[in-house]
């Protein structure tokens, strides 16, 4: 097999940098040489990155439009495409492959000037504002779920539906089958929303729980993040409602966990959708609001769609809704086992194999319509061209 160079960018948070890590991971293992170009927010996130160097890149996020932030957020996404570019003479890349977000830019406008194949990912259901003003200058399209809205407009010949990569810990975990909860029995709950979304689960959970029937609440056992300034009074709550908890920032272990919960509440975000459906987990799916493309809106659907899960808007989610939500679920352990299967049958644990099959084949020089058309290197379907 011939070894390759590939450049991967990705913004400097979790979801993006993520699926780009277990992409990273199998292209190391089938020999490939990785680099990463990202922004500043890598931090310790870059520490176990299987590239060979990782290149902080200057950008920015559009925000506003005002002429002297459109100026300023141009000036570096300009600055960028140079350090990118500079990059590329250094690295000689086969293929660049996007994970979307601004920082994702300055790359990937810097291949389609020196003329570098270059694959593109989309992790949301709905293509992102950086991803739409790429798609048109790359080479392929990979989308995790089929994609809604204007972004799939024009690029049909490109779109090759592989799935969102999730972690190794995922798909091991994706081998723990559901257990369901016994009627009077010990109910495991689940709480996480990153760092957008914790602030708003410690606020409306526990009031949630104080509703609830006591002697249907004992059965709670809660896994909850919460941010550090709210640990205390989330831990208070629990504390005076005598509800057994486990409360951390942060969970190193999160995917163990989604596969011990018998109901998981948290965001929509791509990576959680994906790696929910991969677990096959059932959970109540509350949208990031606000969102300009509503992104998480339309992945909580695809999951709801399947019968994985049930999305609420923010705006719903008032406690009295959520402990009749959370009452009536325990209650219904069939229900939950049968959203639980319904999610699996929604997730792509091979994902990963099929992105990496895709993007060796453009840095081989080969074509969407062929891949589309082919068979993976392990003789299965390499997906239909979405």
């Amino acid at each position: 097999m011939t070894s390759h160079s590939i450049l991967l960018t990705a913004g400097g948070t979790g979801g993006h940098l993520f699926p780009a890590q277990a992409l990273a991971d199998e292209l190391v293992r089938r020999g490939h040489v990785v680099d990463l170009a990202t922004d500043e927010r890598v931090g310790a996130l870059g520490d176990d990155f299987p590239a060979r160097k990782v290149h902080l890149i200057a950008s920015a996020t559009v925000k506003g439009r005002s002429p002297l932030g459109l100026a300023r957020t141009g000036w570096r996404l300009l600055r960028g495409t140079w350090q990118a570019r500079g990059i590329l003479k250094t690295t000689r890349p086969d293929v660049v492959v996007g994970f979307g977000g601004y920082p994702t830019f300055p790359p990937m406008f810097a291949a389609f000037l020196s003329k570098v194949p270059s694959v593109l990912h989309e992790a949301n259901a709905v293509m992102g504002r950086a991803n739409r003003m790429l798609a048109s200058r790359v080479d392929a399209i990979a989308t995790s779920f089929p994609l809604t809205g204007d972004g799939a407009s024009g690029h049909e010949g490109k779109l090759v539906q592989t799935g969102n990569p999730v972690r190794e810990a995922v798909i091991a975990a994706a081998k723990v089958d559901y257990v369901r909860p016994e009627a009077d029995g010990p109910f495991r709950l689940l709480v996480f929303g990153g760092s957008q979304g914790a602030r708003f689960f410690s606020d409306a959970v526990p009031p949630a729980l104080a509703l609830m029937e006591p002697e249907v609440r004992a059965r709670l056992r809660v896994v909850q993040q919460c941010r550090p300034e709210d640990l205390e009074q989330v831990r208070a709550a629990y504390d005076r409602l005598e509800v057994r908890c486990e409360l951390a920032p942060f969970f190193s272990d999160m995917a163990d966990r989604i596969a011990g919960a018998h109901l998981v509440v948290c965001r929509s975000g791509a990576s959680s959708v994906s790696e929910l459906a991969a677990i096959g987990r059932p959970a109540v799916l509350v949208p990031l609001p606000h969102a300009l493309d509503n992104d998480q809106g339309r992945n909580a659907e695809v999951l709801a769609e399947a019968g994985g899960a049930w999305p609420v808007a923010q705006s719903e989610l008032q406690p009295g809704r959520l402990t009749a939500l959370l009452t009536e679920l325990m209650g219904a352990p069939d229900r939950l086992a049968t959203a639980a299967a319904a999610a699996r049958s929604a997730g792509r644990p091979d994902a990963v194999l099929r992105l990496a099959d895709l993007v060796e084949h453009i840095a081989g020089g080969g074509r969407v319509a062929d891949f589309s058309q082919g068979r993976s290197r392990n003789g299965e379907s390499n997906g239909d061209a979405s």
